[in-house]
C-alpha cells in the first residue's frame, strides 16, 4: 500500500469521462477500485445480472464501529447531444464549473466521499473502526441488482455498517441547506377498462369504457390521502396518463388505459393503497358493467430515520463547514437509501442538485472540495 492524495474535482472529471449510462459500467468502478485498493481498502466486485457493483472496506470486518458511504456511478441518458454546450462526457471546466453527465448526480458525491475516506485512513486511521464504501451501477435503472445486491452479499458474508450516508445531491438552493432523513414511498398503477366497441350513433349497442375510467380517475385523484405527518408532506396521487388510442369520431372504443403515480408518506404502506385502488376499480366496474384490471409496481416504501445521533453528526459537520444549519427533510423522489434503511440508520447529504438529469448538467468545482471537507469532518467526528 502506498499513500496517495486524491483531488475530488479531478476524480469527478475522470469519472465523468466514463460513459456509464445505466447499466454500462463505463470504467468508473474499475477506476474507483484501483484507487481504493491502493489506499488499503479490501475491494470486492459484487456484480449481479448485467449490473456492476463495488464494495470496499478499510479496517476489520468485526470492528466495533463501521461508517458507510453509498452512491452510484451510473447516469441517465444524455438526451440530444447537439443541445449540450460541451460534449457530455468531456468533463469540461468552464467559468468555475465542471460540465458533464453525472457531474451533479452523482459522480461528484462519489468522488468527494472516496477522496475523504482515502485521506482519512492514510492520515488518521481509526484504531477501532472500519469504513465501508458501496457503489452501484444501477441506481438510475430498475435498482434490482444494484445496492440490493450489495446488501444481500453483505448479509451472506457477515459485513455490517452501523450508519450510512448516501451522497446524493440533497441541497435545493445553497450548499448545506438540506439533509434527507427519509423518503416518501412511490408506487405506480396501470389500469385497463374493457367495454364493447360500437358505432357512436348507437351507443346503446356498445359499452363505452371511457366514462368508467373517467369516474375512476376522478375518485382516485379527488381523495385526500392524508394531511401529512411530523416529518412528511401530505401524500399525493397524480394521474399521469389516459390513453384510448382512438383517432375516430364515430367509434366507441373497446378499451382505455390510464396510469397513476402515488408518492406516500409514513401514514401508509403500499399494500393499503393498492387495496384501496382495487376496491375503487371493482366498484366502478360494477356500476358500469365493464371489466377492469390493475397492475402495480412499488418502487419503495416510505421510511424515516428519526432525528438522532446520525443526523446530528452530519448536521454538525455541515454547519461547521458551511455556516448553514441544514433542514432535515423527506422531500424528493426515491433513492437507494430506501434499501439501506433496513440494514442500518441512513441519511443523505450531497451537493446542490439544480442541474441533475438536465442537458448541460454541471457542478461548481468549489462545491466538490467543500463536500469533501464535510465528509472528512463527518469521519473525524464519528471516530473521535
Amino acid at each position: 500500500m502506498s499513500n496517495c492524495h486524491v483531488d475530488p474535482a479531478t476524480l469527478t472529471a475522470d469519472l465523468i469521462r466514463c460513459a456509464s449510462v445505466t447499466p454500462e459500467e463505463g470504467g468508473a468502478l474499475v477506476l474507483l477500485e484501483g484507487l481504493l485498493a491502493q489506499a488499503g481498502f479490501d475491494c470486492t466486485r459484487v456484480d449481479r445480472g448485467e449490473v456492476s457493483n463495488l464494495y470496499a472496506r478499510w479496517g476489520k470486518k468485526a470492528a466495533p464501529r463501521t461508517f458507510g458511504f453509498n452512491g452510484h456511478t451510473d447516469v441517465v441518458p444524455i438526451g440530444a447531444e447537439a443541445d449540450w454546450t460541451f460534449p457530455p462526457f468531456s468533463a469540461t471546466e468552464h467559468d468555475g464549473m465542471l460540465w458533464g453527465r453525472g457531474a451533479t448526480d452523482m459522480k461528484s458525491g462519489v468522488a468527494a466521499f472516496a477522496a475523504a475516506a482515502i485521506d482519512f485512513v492514510q492520515n488518521t486511521p481509526p484504531a477501532d473502526g472500519a469504513i465501508v464504501i458501496s457503489i452501484t451501477g444501477d441506481e438510475e435503472g430498475d435498482a434490482i441488482d444494484g445496492t440490493t445486491a450489495i446488501l444481500d452479499w453483505m448479509q451472506d458474508n457477515g459485513e455490517q455498517m452501523d450508519g450510512c450516508l448516501v451522497g446524493e445531491p440533497t441541497c435545493p438552493e445553497k450548499m448545506g441547506d438540506m439533509i434527507k432523513i427519509g423518503r416518501r414511498g412511490s408506487l405506480s398503477a396501470w389500469f385497463t377498462i374493457k367495454g364493447i366497441q360500437g358505432h357512436a350513433a348507437y351507443p346503446h349497442r356498445a359499452k363505452n369504457p371511457l366514462p368508467p375510467m373517467v369516474r375512476l380517475m376522478d375518485r382516485l385523484a379527488s381523495k385526500e390521502l392524508d394531511q401529512g405527518t411530523d416529518h412528511f408532506d401530505p401524500s399525493t396521487l397524480a394521474v399521469v396518463n389516459i390513453d384510448t388510442g382512438n383517432p375516430t369520431t364515430n367509434v366507441i372504443p373497446a378499451q382505455t388505459r390510464s396510469i397513476v403515480n402515488i408518492r406516500f408518506n409514513d401514514t401508509h404502506h403500499s399494500t393499503d393503497l393498492i387495496n384501496w385502488m382495487q376496491e375503487e376499480l371493482d366498484q366502478v366496474c360494477v356500476e358500469f358493467d365493464v371489466e377492469g384490471e390493475m397492475k402495480i409496481k412499488v418502487s419503495g416504501e416510505s421510511f424515516l430515520t428519526p432525528p438522532g445521533e446520525l443526523s446530528a453528526l452530519v448536521s454538525s459537520a455541515v454547519e461547521t463547514e458551511t455556516g448553514i444549519t441544514p433542514m432535515l427533510s423527506t422531500t424528493g423522489g426515491t433513492s437507494d437509501a430506501r434499501f439501506i434503511k433496513s440494514h442500518c440508520p441512513v441519511v443523505e447529504f450531497g451537493l446542490v442538485g439544480q442541474t441533475m438529469h438536465q442537458v448541460n448538467e454541471r457542478v461548481e468545482i468549489t462545491q466538490i472540495h467543500q463536500l469533501k471537507s464535510i465528509y472528512s469532518r463527518i469521519l473525524r467526528d464519528y471516530f473521535a
